[in-house]
Order: C-alpha cells, then sequence, then structure tokens
C-alpha cells in the first residue's frame, strides 16, 4: 500500500547493515538507513535493473518524490532513460559551474601564478575577489555584458580607486580571453569598455632631481642625528639605487668588499617566480665611497645577518618605514623625497649630467626589465667593467654635490 506522510516521518531505521525499503507503488521506495531515508525508483531499461535517486527526506517530500517518480515513468514510456537523464543534468549543472565569471578565473589564476611574482599574484587574486566575485562570480562568462562589468567599475571609481578598476578591467579582458580559448564564452566585453573609465592617474615616486636640492639631501644625511645604522641606510640609498627592499633586507653575505661587489640574489628581486627560481642575481659594483660606508656599517652591525638590522633584535630587517620616516625628520616632505626616489633621483642625474654613460647601462644597475638585445647585453656579469665605471661616477658626483660644486653642469649633446 501507498505510503503516508506520517508514516515516512516516523519511520525508524531497524538496524539491518543494508537498510530497509518501503515501497510506495509504481518503482518509488523510501530506503531507510543508519544515516537517513533516501528516495529511490527502481526500474527496467534496457533489459537491465537499476535505479535513480530522487534525494534526502525531508528536503524531497512524500508528494515531491512521486512527482518525480511520475516524471521518470513518461521518461520511461518514451523509451529514455531517467537516470541518464539525471546524470546529463548533473554534468550541465557542473559545467554550468565551471563556466562562471569565479571558476574561471579561479583556473586561470592556478595556471598562471607560477610565472607571476607572489606580490602581483596575490593582488591579481585579490581585487577580482574583492569587486568583481560577488556581484558577477557567480555568472557565467557568456551571460557577462559590458554595462554589467561598467557597473562594477563603476563603484570602484566612485571610492576613489581609478587606478583599481583600470587594473581590474585588465584582469578581467585576462580572464575573458582565456575564457575564449578554452571554449568557456565566445567573446571578451572588456574592449567595449575602452574609453569609458575615468583617465589614469599618472603617479610618480618623489624624487629630488635638482643638483642642489641633491647637493641639500647628502648634507642632511652626513649630518643626521638619529640612528647610526638609519644613516647608513641613507648613504647607501644613495650611492647605491637600488630598490628599498633590497636596501633594507641587504645581508652581509650577499656583500665582498674586497671585491667591491653586491650581489643579490634571484630571489631577493623584483621578479616573476620563474626570474626568481631560474633568474640570475643582481650584481651592484661598489664604489669606493660605498666601501667605505659598508664598513663603518662593519664595525656596527657586522654581528648580524642584515646590514641594516631591526632595533628589536628579532633577526628581521630595517622596517620599510624607516627611511620614509628619517626623510621626514630631515625635513624632505613625501611631496619632495621618498625612499623610492633615490632611484629616479640616480637615474635623471646621471642621464642629464654625467657624460659618456649609456642609458641602458643605467637601466641595467636598476634592474629594470630589460627591452632589447642591448639592455640585456648590460645586464650580464662579463659587462660589468662599464657598470663599475658608472657607480664610482656617480659616487663622485654625489660628493661634489655634497660640496655644492658642479651643480650647473649639463651632459653635453
Amino acid at each position: 500500500m501507498p505510503l503516508t506522510d506520517t508514516f515516512v516521518k516516523q519511520v525508524k531505521h531497524s538496524g539491518k547493515a543494508a537498510g530497509d525499503k518501503y515501497s510506495d507503488g509504481g518503482g518509488l521506495y523510501l530506503h531507510v538507513t543508519k544515516s537517513g531515508r533516501y528516495w529511490r525508483m527502481a526500474y527496467r531499461f534496457g533489459g537491465k535493473q537499476k535505479t535513480v535517486a530522487f534525494g534526502v527526506y525531508p528536503a524531497v517530500t512524500l508528494a515531491q518524490a512521486r512527482k518525480r517518480r511520475d516524471a521518470a515513468r513518461e521518461l520511461l514510456a518514451g523509451d529514455i532513460d531517467p537516470g541518464l537523464v539525471k546524470q546529463a543534468a548533473k554534468a550541465a549543472r557542473a559545467l554550468a559551474g565551471e563556466n562562471t565569471f569565479e571558476a574561471v578565473a579561479r583556473e586561470y589564476h592556478s595556471i598562471k601564478s607560477s610565472a607571476w611574482s607572489e606580490s602581483y599574484s596575490s593582488k591579481w587574486l585579490r581585487l577580482l575577489e574583492k569587486d568583481f566575485f560577488p556581484s558577477l562570480g557567480k555568472l557565467a562568462l557568456a551571460d557577462i555584458t559590458p554595462p554589467m562589468m561598467l557597473g562594477v567599475l563603476r563603484r570602484v571609481e566612485q571610492r576613489g580607486a581609478v587606478d583599481a578598476a583600470h587594473t581590474l578591467r585588465k584582469n578581467a579582458g585576462q580572464v575573458f580571453r582565456y575564457g575564449i580559448q578554452t571554449g568557456r564564452c565566445e567573446r571578451n566585453p572588456v574592449p567595449d569598455l575602452q574609453g569609458a573609465l575615468k583617465p589614469l592617474s599618472v603617479k610618480h615616486m618623489a624624487a629630488l632631481l635638482e643638483p642642489v636640492k641633491v647637493g641639500e639631501l647628502m648634507r642632511a644625511i652626513d649630518a643626521y642625528t638619529g640612528q647610526p645604522v638609519t644613516r647608513g641606510a641613507l648613504l647607501l640609498s644613495a650611492l647605491l639605487f637600488q630598490r628599498p627592499v633590497n636596501i633594507r633586507s641587504m645581508e652581509w653575505a650577499w656583500i665582498d668588499l674586497d671585491a667591491a661587489m653586491l650581489t643579490i640574489p634571484a630571489q631577493e628581486m623584483k621578479r616573476t617566480q620563474a626570474g626568481k627560481m631560474n633568474g640570475r642575481p643582481h650584481f651592484v659594483p661598489l664604489a669606493r665611497q660605498a666601501v667605505e660606508a659598508l664598513r663603518e656599517m662593519l664595525l656596527l652591525t657586522g654581528h648580524r645577518e642584515h646590514v641594516f638590522p631591526a632595533n628589536r633584535g628579532d633577526g628581521r630587517p630595517m622596517s620599510n618605514m624607516t627611511i620614509n620616516a628619517a626623510l621626514r625628520r630631515m625635513g624632505f616632505s613625501g611631496d619632495e623625497m621618498t625612499a623610492h626616489g633615490f632611484r629616479a633621483m640616480a637615474r635623471t642625474l646621471m642621464i642629464e649630467r654625467l657624460p659618456g654613460i649609456h642609458a641602458d647601462v643605467i637601466e641595467a644597475q636598476l634592474a629594470h626589465s630589460k627591452s632589447g638585445p642591448l639592455r640585456a647585453a648590460y645586464d650580464r656579469a662579463e659587462y660589468m667593467d662599464q657598470r663599475r665605471t658608472m657607480m664610482q661616477a656617480w659616487a663622485d658626483y654625489l660628493d661634489k654635490l655634497r660640496q655644492g660644486a658642479d651643480v650647473l653642469q649639463f651632459k653635453k649633446a
């Protein structure tokens, strides 16, 4: 006899390992086990006995289970296997899930992240998680239109993050191109947004670019009354013009004072993960003044791992805020000079003021990415003579600026 709602609600598992089956008719039965109550339908198709599942009670009621049974029987009457229909529907749902913006974006990120730097990889995904996934993440790529995307980007703009909006647009474009390549969508709506966003704000790291002001800076470093380690970091920032993170995290193991060479390991450089793992170290020839400064530091911190250790003595390098804080203490505002500004300062003044130095030699010493065969050649260790000559010329020029001399000489054309 047919089941009743009361029976289905109250029936208990008898304790049998295989469970208990209670028929409702037409192949539908309730399978009661230790773990729960399950709706099943037994049927024959193609000469074989089969079973199709209809869900779990009470999520699926008796009435709902009967409707699913009736639908399955209609399929059987049309010589269609209801089990295969269910499998196809499940596959379609799974495929739809794989085609969502979030699923494709995460797949693309997982494939590409090994070739990206750790910071870029993290930022790339974090931006999408914050702004795109909540609004568009569950939509299929093919269903996302330019107006939908613009709506998200407008909200990012409205909170003042114009640069982030442009970055998101670029990242989304990468996702859609990957979606096209993998058959998840047929077009990329991102190019349709060209010109729709507010223009990018062009920002430059504040740097002193006038010789007179650079002379003032060098004299201020000499007169700095704060921590001697901080003064040393300021001086080496000017002499070496490497990235702030490479200055403050510099280790004594990287330095050969007799050979006058700083060798920054590849994994410490601003590179992709592949570049960090397989690339060459970055060589920084040390001018006479830099060697002298490091010998002074050796007396202070030579017993520590880092040339510029943190005051806490916990084995970590100097904070990333120390140099900027020292510049403020010396009277240079954030609009005038930053820790990163030493790089722009050196690059600009060497190009404008020091004759005979090839721009590619400067770029190689800055460890900027290479854009041509000559730049690549200058980045090789065997071209170190040109770089060593340049580093000494730069240190000598800073000495002249410190003394207030040679501030008006321009490079000859």
